[in-house]
């Protein structure tokens, strides 16, 4: 029994499905991460422009209105549209993307989930774009980015000195 779970564990290894190695796609992982980095930018930008288009005043009050302080509103700002510009970049990718996933999980808490989790279409963009933004600030930026330019910094994780 355990020789044929060993047997069924090797045939289903991380980079083989039904028969093709798709390891090939390691080789794609810069390209898809500067796309990743892209796309949650045009995104952000495009929902923080409008805050700023028809005056910041008016985000203030939505802010208040959802039970958050008027300051919120420039931190969104700053979040969304500067954040954005440092995604396209690959500027300090990392933490500009677990704080666009800080301020989606607050979107979600404040104003998506107020019919529940089961009104899934309420919060469903807002989930998805702070799973990506997560899922980004933890792969980094990639090679194809200033972050690697600039530090050295690239999407495989650094591996701890041995003692």
């Amino acid at each position: 029994m355990l020789r044929q779970r060993a047997e069924i564990i090797s045939a289903v290894s991380p980079f083989y499905f039904r028969g093709i190695h798709v390891d090939f796609l390691d080789r794609l992982q810069p390209f898809t991460l500067l796309v990743l980095r892209c796309t949650l930018a045009l995104l952000f930008i495009y929902h923080g422009y409008p805050k700023i288009e028809h005056g910041i005043a008016g985000a203030e009050q939505y802010m208040v209105s959802v039970g958050l302080p008027a300051y919120c509103a420039y931190i969104a700002v700053a979040v969304e549209i500067g954040g954005g510009v440092l995604l396209i970049l690959g500027l300090a990718t990392r933490p500009v993307a677990l704080l666009m996933a800080i301020e989606m999980g607050i979107a979600m808490w404040k104003v998506d989930l107020a019919h529940g989790f089961k009104a899934v279409p309420d919060y469903q963009f807002a989930l998805a774009l702070g799973a990506s933004a997560l899922a980004l600030a933890s792969f980094g930026a990639g090679s194809w980015s200033l972050d690697h330019a600039f530090f050295g910094r690239s999407s495989k994780p650094r591996s701890k000195p041995k003692p």
